[in-house]
């Protein structure tokens, strides 16, 4: 990913847990907790779509 912060939606498909500002964006972004987002990563993977699917099923 990109270290660039103006280049976020460059970026929007991956989520990557490397930077801590893109870690505080997705969780606020997908309205859940830094751990909970690091977490669906570690389940599905870092595509933004299956960590969307993943938390959404959780949240039934």
């Amino acid at each position: 990913m990109a270290d660039d912060k103006t280049k976020t939606g460059l970026d929007r498909k991956l989520i990557s847990l490397e930077e801590q500002h893109e870690v505080r964006s997705w969780a606020e972004s997908l309205g859940v907790t830094q751990a909970q987002l690091r977490e669906a990563v570690k389940a599905v993977g870092h595509s933004a779509d299956a960590v969307r699917e993943y938390l959404a099923r959780g949240k039934r």
